[in-house]
């Protein structure tokens, strides 16, 4: 018999600089948010544009360890307004909208005072990152999964990965990137392969996942301007970004977690280990991109503990 789940819907103005209209963040949370609670934990989401689905097996650490979540959709994805006419526009699409949205959903939920964590998954993780570093009231703890802390040593690291595939698969995608070719079937079979290898070993996807794709393909405005066209051609205003000089702000516990066979490899991963204080990190052995996928239970079982101060 499986038990319903307290679970709660809802809408947030956001007022985002320079959207030229108004917009709103939409949200879930899982469990309660009462003061009698476990500081909640805010989940997010990578892509940019993936929306929040992928990341709901998070569901667990509520059941398992009585920790409130809250997922959302960030600006320009799923349930939340869209901005398709801001394609290409890096002065919109920047860090400080997205921690400015962040921020004005924890003052709407009133968590301030109490307190909360968060999470943040690939892209999901960089804002967390960047967030923690800013030193913001009512941090208690953050986790990065998967988040890397340099763009370009994200893409050095992606570059070896696609060093190892077979010859026949590297020419398809070394010729199709000579002609800026990026959106045929060709193209898309190729990246299929890396994709199998490094972002999720699991066949088929879970569905939850191709909900991800089926979001950046249906609106990848936010993805294409910050990334770039594919999780390995990193041509978007996000490409030189380095994280690691600012690390040192990060004052609050942190768990790091990526996987043996992640796109964000160890490498990437370094600079976050190197200059948090406070900081754990672990490598889940039979992972990629989507620990919380394919090492299901070691991924709860670790934040869990962690979120949980045992």
């Amino acid at each position: 018999m499986t038990t319903m789940l307290p679970v709660t819907e809802g809408e947030v103005n956001f007022d985002a600089p320079g959207a030229g209209k108004p917009c709103k963040t939409w949200y879930k949370t899982v469990g309660s948010l009462d003061s009698s609670a476990s500081p909640p934990l805010i989940a997010l989401h990578g892509g940019p544009g993936a929306g929040h689905e992928y990341l709901t097996p998070l569901t667990d650490l509520y059941e398992k360890h009585g920790i409130p979540i809250v997922f959302y959709d960030q600006i320009g994805c799923g349930r939340s307004t869209h901005l398709r006419e801001k394609m290409g526009d890096a002065s919109f699409w920047t860090f400080d909208l997205f921690l400015a949205e962040l921020d004005n959903l924890i003052d709407h939920l009133q968590l301030r005072d109490r307190g909360f964590s968060v999470l943040g998954q690939s892209w999901g993780g960089i804002l967390v990152g960047i967030y923690a570093a800013r030193q913001p009231e009512g941090l208690r703890k953050v986790i990065i999964a998967s988040g890397p802390a340099s763009m370009p040593l994200y893409a050095q690291g992606c570059n070896n990965l696609l060093a190892q595939l077979s010859p026949d698969v590297r020419e398809v995608l070394e010729d199709c990137e000579r002609r800026g070719d990026r959106e045929s079937e060709r193209f898309e079979k190729a990246a299929a392969v890396f994709y199998a290898r490094h972002l999720c070993r699991l066949d088929p996807f879970p569905s939850e996942i191709q909900v991800a794709f089926e979001h950046l393909k249906e609106d990848p405005t936010s993805y294409l301007t910050i990334q770039g066209p594919s999780e390995f051609v990193i041509v978007g205003s996000i490409k030189d970004w380095e994280g690691g000089s600012a690390a040192h702000n990060i004052q609050v516990p942190t768990l790091l977690l990526n996987g043996r066979y992640d796109e964000a490899t160890d490498f990437c991963m370094q600079p976050w280990f190197d200059n948090i204080p406070k900081v754990k990190w672990v490598t889940l052995e039979n992972a990629s991109h989507m620990g919380h996928f394919e090492e299901h239970e070691r991924f709860m079982q670790l934040c869990g503990a962690f979120l949980s101060g045992y």
